[in-house]
């Protein structure tokens, strides 16, 4: 007979959780409080994002959680488009850093320097007066989020036999029982929680004992484009060096750096890096900043969109630029600068969560690897 897990939270750490537990042999049954993931895993960019992450373990994570989504993809699930990346560069500074990434990571990545007509050809969206330059990744691969963190569960169903209880919360995890807020008492050989920003509800002492924040993003929707007309790879300012670890390897970064904290006070307060991906109906995806405490504001800024509207508007150009939405999303982060939190309260009993903004990028890989262990 096979042993039992049951994960709670069904938002994309608790999915691939799921995954990579039901790959090893247990039958898995994930239980989560909304009727459907509500959560941060659908506020996003869709973006997988090796390119942030630094070379190694990270990067090497992101790479396999790329091939998974690329599978569950193929396999009809839902739509993925591989179009990669560009970082353009518009000063000087940010093209010399971007020049220095080329040469760290040439060996290892698919990336390659793009001169600014190679920019356009690449994305008409791009800006072409000013621009010096860009480094383009292939590595990185657009999903809907929504579509794709809803069309998840129904996969993992067939494939697995994973079972859902939605609309049900958990009141208390008690050894290796699930006890649910109507009484239920639901027993397994193995717990992991996957609860995103809920986990100080269920282990409140733990989380107080952690470095750990809560961080708000801010982020919007254009309409789809008219004429199917598509931007290419997604493409990212030069704020966005001064947000990923991987861009750290630049020499030159503190330079980049130093100006934006004297000209650009007001993004650097607010966490604003600025990019923009597509899904498959043509809708763009942009954002974002990054509110920091463990209590987040629950109203969004017409400040800070407009901030992030005119910053993007000085690196791309749309056919059409209405908002159609506009939202904010909250997630564990932690304050020591580790990608993740994986403890063991008690035996049989696993805690994983604070993958931060990343969790698109890294869950999957992180949960086979946290599985592997178990």
């Amino acid at each position: 007979m096979k042993n039992s897990a049951i994960v709670i939270g069904a938002g994309i750490v608790g999915l691939a959780t799921a995954r990579a537990l039901a790959l090893k042999g247990y039958k898995v049954r994930i239980i989560e409080k909304n009727q459907r993931a509500v959560g941060a895993s659908i506020r996003n960019f869709g973006m997988v994002w090796p390119v942030g992450q630094p070379s190694g373990k990270l990067y090497d994570r992101a790479m396999r959680s790329r091939s998974i989504w690329q599978e569950i993809s193929d396999s009809g699930a839902f739509w993925h488009d591989a179009v990669g990346s560009i970082h353009l560069a518009y000063h000087p500074d940010e093209w010399l850093v971007l020049q220095e990434l080329y040469e760290i990571f040439k060996e290892d990545r698919n990336i390659r320097l793009l001169n600014p007509s190679q920019v356009y050809e690449k994305s008409p969206a791009a800006v072409s007066e000013g621009c010096l330059g860009g480094l383009f990744s292939a590595d990185e691969v657009i999903v809907d989020p929504r579509k794709a963190i809803g069309s998840l569960p129904e996969y993992l169903q067939e494939k697995f036999a994973i079972t859902f209880d939605w609309h049900t919360a958990v009141q208390a995890v008690k050894d290796t029982s699930v006890i649910t807020a109507s009484g239920d008492i639901i027993k397994a050989d193995l717990v992991v929680v996957c609860n995103g920003a809920d986990f100080e509800l269920l282990f409140p002492e733990i989380f107080a004992s952690l470095p750990i924040t809560k961080c708000k993003l801010q982020m919007m929707r254009m309409k789809a484009q008219p004429d199917n007309w598509r931007i290419g790879p997604a493409l990212c300012g030069g704020l966005s060096l001064a947000h990923y670890k991987s861009f750290e390897a630049a020499p030159s970064l503190a330079t980049v750096k130093k100006r934006f904290s004297e000209t650009m006070k007001e993004y650097m307060d607010w966490g604003i890096h600025v990019m923009v991906s597509q899904n498959q109906t043509g809708e763009l995806t942009v954002g974002d900043s990054h509110e920091y405490g463990l209590t987040p504001d629950p109203f969004d800024r017409e400040k800070i969109n407009s901030l992030i509207l005119d910053y993007l508007m000085e690196f791309t150009r749309f056919k059409d630029n209405s908002i159609i939405e506009t939202w904010n999303g909250v997630y564990p982060k932690l304050t020591n600068g580790g990608t993740e939190i994986l403890l063991n309260p008690s035996s049989g009993v696993y805690i994983l969560n604070g993958l931060g903004g990343a969790g698109m990028t890294l869950s999957f890989g992180l949960a086979e690897e946290t599985v592997a262990g178990f």
